[in-house]
């Protein structure tokens, strides 16, 4: 689940679970609960309770005895519950969970649901290939489209992999189409300053031109701006993060990584931090239409109501990629840990991007344990 912190256990915790009602092992600082496998073994559950309470690094690399799988290693990573305490043990972990000696390393909380534990991990560089090899999700050596289209992977394998993030090597952009419509799938930041601010305002000028009372047209586009907050919170819960009600068909899973699951999957990508113009156009376009319906009776009304909700945009996208890519002063630096969470521990909570004015609102604040003595993996 979201926001799980994965506990660690003392060597004497383990070893208690030496029996077939609760039987776990370790691999390096890793703690697997193998209960559930013992009779699914294929060597049989007693000789995994031979090794119940211990570590099984040299039983799982010794060819001779019990030749061992990579499809072995992909099990025990469903079955982890935690991490051995490193103060018990005076060892540390390694990138692949082998205990090591004398190595320094923090000591961490790790969130199950995204195998990360604090906002540095979403800038730690991805093994490709091994990533590919563990996850069997989308190799991010070869364009990730056509592969999502063709994978046939259901809805529930998708959202669990989406929500690990990776990081491309060098902070690059990962290959999306891999052909020359590639440079459409990638926007910079200034694009949106530079292409949105000059209509909006020349549209605010036009529609307080036209309403002729400076203070009503300016209610009427902070009205605009107070409700795109809205609009983005809404937008974010249940547009980006359809996840629950998204169609279990190849259709639905590349709508839904084109629109957010990419972001989610690659959120360090400063190419695709802020939305391409053409996907703007389109989700702006039934705003367009409801200003008009609502304010009906003054068209100068509803393109200033317009205006500021698209300045309130504006100010959305900004900020978003700077959450992600800059250092901010204080308040935006709360903010940036506030959203950055969002990624590394919490997606199902946190979906304010400006401010988390109407996560109080509606009771999806994201509230995290602060960060305590379990190992990172």
């Amino acid at each position: 689940m979201p926001g799980k912190i994965l506990p660690t256990f003392t060597p004497a915790e383990i070893e208690s679970h030496n029996h077939a009602k609760s039987c776990y092992v370790t691999l390096g600082s890793k703690v697997y609960d193998v209960t559930s496998f013992l009779n699914d073994h294929p060597g049989g559950g007693d000789l995994i309770l031979e090794y119940a309470g211990k570590d099984v690094k040299e039983i799982l690399r010794d060819e001779a005895s019990h030749n061992h799988s990579e499809a072995a290693y992909e099990i025990l990573e469903d079955l982890l519950v935690g991490f051995l305490d490193s103060k018990s043990t005076g060892k540390t972990a390694d990138a692949n969970g082998s205990a090591t000696e004398g190595a320094e390393e923090d000591s961490r909380p790790v969130y199950a649901s995204t195998g990360m534990s604090r906002e540095e991990d979403l800038s730690v560089e991805t093994d490709l290939t091994k990533d590919y090899q563990t996850f069997k999700f989308l190799d991010l050596n070869k364009p990730l489209l056509l592969q999502l289209w063709n994978s046939g992977f259901s809805k529930e394998f998708y959202l669990q992999q989406i929500h690990r993030p990776r990081h491309y090597k060098g902070g690059e952009s990962a290959p999306l189409f891999g052909n020359f419509l590639e440079p459409l799938s990638k926007t910079a930041w200034y694009v949106v300053p530079l292409l949105w601010l000059p209509p909006v305002t020349y549209g605010s000028f036009v529609g307080f031109a036209g309403l002729g009372n400076v203070p009503a047209a300016a209610c009427y586009w902070l009205f605009g701006l107070f409700l795109w907050t809205l609009i983005e919170y809404l937008m974010h819960r249940f547009l980006f993060h359809i996840d629950g009600y998204l169609p279990d068909n190849r259709v639905g899973i590349t709508l839904h990584f084109l629109l957010h699951g990419i972001h989610h999957y690659l959120p360090m990508d400063r190419y695709r931090l802020v939305m391409p113009p053409a996907l703007f156009v389109i989700l702006a376009t039934p705003f367009w239409k409801l200003a008009h319906t609502i304010f009906f009776y003054n068209w100068y009304a509803a393109v200033t109501v317009f205006c500021g909700g698209v300045f309130g945009y504006i100010c959305y996208d900004m900020t978003h990629y700077f959450l992600h890519h800059r250092n901010l002063p204080a308040y935006y630096k709360s903010l940036k840990k506030y959203h950055l969470e969002h990624h590394f521990a919490d997606y199902e909570n946190g979906f304010g991007v400006t401010s988390r004015f109407w996560d109080r609102v509606f009771g999806t604040e994201l509230q995290t344990p602060p960060p305590k003595g379990a190992k990172a993996q």
